[in-house]
């Protein structure tokens, strides 16, 4: 009887144990199952990031005078070369000339401006609008100003001709010191204002539109104080390709006749 007992103990010890590695195998917690697991998620998880999108460099016009990104230079007049933008407004920061339709700029142009100039403060920098919008009228008046004063060779290096004028987009800035140090000469690039405009432009969405080693491709001399909005996303891939031009980017010709 007592070996019977014993027999009858031993199938059941048995049987336990080959239950308990049956069920050690098929259970999902265990240690060995936890780290299959987590392994093959984490692949998967590398595997489903996605990789950031290529720059477009065709999301906007460079012809239609609307554009964010329009390009105007000697070789590119505006088009219409009457335009008007709809959306001018003057931005909330110090400027020449109160009142004056000069010291507008488009809407988003001028959102970008007063942020930047936020910044600039934070820094002990006070910067001010010098110019903004010029319509084409204005161009007329101011182009031929300077071909009366200077003759026409050296205007047509400092200003646009009517029709090809930047400043007619409502996109660009001039802007100097609010003290007006250097105001409008190539010595604010050496100001602190100037110094920081051209380190941190970018970061708004601006660019410093007439580099001193780029007159050949701009047809304008340097102009340190005349910035372009062009919104960051484009601001940002030129600063980090150390692309200087609108021109050299897009691949556009330029150059100093018309």
């Amino acid at each position: 009887m007592r070996k019977k007992l014993l027999l009858i103990f031993s199938l059941i010890v048995a049987c336990g144990a080959l239950a308990a590695v049956y069920v050690s195998q098929r259970n999902p917690s265990s240690p060995t199952s936890t780290t299959t697991n987590n392994s093959t998620n984490n692949t998967q998880s590398r595997q489903t990031t996605p990789e950031p999108a290529p720059f477009n460099a065709k999301l906007y016009s460079t012809t239609d005078a609307a554009s964010l990104w329009v390009i105007a230079n000697k070789k590119h007049p505006l088009n219409p070369t009457s335009y008007v933008p709809t959306d001018l407004v003057t931005p909330k920061v110090p400027v020449r000339v109160l009142g004056n339709e000069t010291m507008r700029v488009r809407h988003e142009t001028a959102t970008a401006l007063e942020q930047m100039f936020a910044d600039a403060k934070l820094n002990n920098l006070n910067l001010m609008v010098s110019s903004g919008y010029r319509s084409y009228n204005y161009q007329i008046s101011l182009y031929n100003g300077y071909v009366q004063s200077q003759g026409q060779a050296i205007a047509d290096q400092q200003s646009a001709r009517p029709g090809f004028s930047e400043h007619q987009t409502g996109l660009s800035a001039d802007i100097e010191p609010a003290n007006r140090s250097c105001e409008v000469e190539q010595c604010f690039a050496n100001t602190p204002e100037g110094v920081w405009l051209a380190a941190n432009a970018y970061k708004y969405g601006f660019i410093v539109r007439y580099p001193a080693d780029k007159v050949a491709i701009t047809g304008y001399e340097y102009e340190p104080w005349h910035i372009r909005y062009v919104g960051v996303s484009l601001a940002t891939e030129m600063h980090t390709k150390a692309i200087e031009t609108l021109e050299e980017f897009f691949g556009i010709s330029g150059g100093t006749s018309y």
